[in-house]
């Protein structure tokens, strides 16, 4: 047996111990609990990290994703384009606007939104194109952004599972009108519990942001906005200040371990990862694509090796998007995807002989079949 999780995240608290709890104990002893120093000076390091002018902390991922969008004005009676294969958070947030969500197919090649089938998706109702930059590699903003600009829309970025990810030379969060994060504990950069962050470089738009987030509040008692109580905690912040100074330590690191997996399993008859010119990925997950996906996930699961898989259902089969009209078959490479990929475990503090443990596993498992 291996005992090799999908992701340790005790192995990574327990290198940086001593930070945290200084940290805890810093923003315990202050007392600002909500919207504290830590908060503030949080969201300058990241803005500074990410590129942009502004971060704004929010509760989570999916409410940095909600607020994002009711920031752009979206609504009722809008449509948002996004793909099929992802999270369903993406999905949810536009419908919690009131929006309709415009699932769209990816591509075969890389997993994310095809950009031939956003560009058709396009309705008088759209407002919005919100890609994916899925399992830490950046969607083609550049020619998205060519269908933004053709039609008008506003380009957003789903970026929650891409901290520190790039595209040609600048970090994703920094690419488009806004892009929303999340602090989800398995995410390259985790909190000890839920967070999330909004970036843009729009004064106005950061500024709505900050409201949306605190009941809608220019300033206390006065409500301008039907707002949220959406605010990252100041204990969150003072560990995500600890983690950030790590954060392209700890994805070097992923991406060390992600070409050990490419040279012990160039040989194995399964699809690796890619990584297009121009498109630095940071290896939230490492997704290998196998006809035989259920099969290998038993037997590595057998082994005690935490493999997994993300994401088994595609958004428009949910039961939750029923009313929406779609089949099986309509997005037909996201259902393909969703019955062969799997996830390896990766994390910074995965030794090489882990790593090596897993890629002997996958192989033992075609060769014995």
């Amino acid at each position: 047996m291996h005992d090799i999780p999908l992701v340790d995240l005790k192995a990574q608290v327990r290198a940086i111990r001593k930070e945290i709890a200084e940290a805890v104990l810093r923003s315990l002893e202050s007392a600002d609990y909500i919207l504290g120093r830590e908060v503030t000076e949080f969201e300058t390091e990241f803005a500074r990290y990410v590129g942009t002018k502004h971060a704004v902390g929010v509760a989570s991922g999916t409410d940095a994703l909600v607020l994002m969008l009711r920031a752009c004005g979206i609504g009722p009676g809008h449509e948002v384009i996004l793909p099929a294969n992802t999270f369903v958070a993406t999905a949810f947030a536009v419908s919690h606007c009131g929006a309709r969500p415009v699932p769209v197919d990816v591509s075969e090649a890389d997993f994310n939104i095809d950009l031939d089938r956003a560009a058709a998706a396009v309705t008088k109702a759209t407002r919005a194109i919100l890609p994916v930059h899925l399992f830490g590699l950046p969607a083609d903003m550049d020619r998205l952004r060519s269908v933004a600009n053709d039609t008008r829309l506003v380009l957003l970025e789903d970026a929650c599972q891409a901290h520190g990810a790039s595209y040609q030379g600048t970090r994703v969060g920094g690419l488009a009108a806004a892009a929303a994060f999340s602090f989800y504990p398995a995410k390259n950069l985790g909190a000890c519990g839920d967070g999330g962050m909004v970036t843009t470089n729009d004064d106005e738009f950061a500024a709505s942001v900050q409201m949306l987030r605190n009941y809608g509040q220019p300033k206390k008692y006065h409500h301008d906005l039907l707002g949220y109580n959406s605010r990252l905690d100041t204990l969150q912040a003072a560990i995500l200040r600890v983690k950030l100074r790590r954060l392209d330590e700890w994805n070097a690191r992923r991406r060390s371990i992600a070409d050990l997996y490419r040279r012990l399993l160039a040989d194995a008859p399964v699809k690796l990862p890619v990584e297009p010119a121009g498109r630095r990925h940071v290896y939230h997950l490492f997704v290998i694509r196998t006809e035989r996906r259920d099969e290998l996930l038993a037997h590595l699961n057998a082994l005690g090796i935490g493999a997994g898989i993300h994401y088994p259902v595609p958004i428009h089969l949910h039961a939750a998007y029923r009313e929406l009209g779609y089949r099986p078959g309509d997005f037909p490479v996201s259902e393909r995807l969703c019955r062969e990929i799997l996830s390896l475990p990766i994390y910074p503090e995965m030794t090489e002989e882990q790593v090596a443990g897993v890629a002997e596993a996958v192989k033992d498992y075609f060769a014995n079949r």
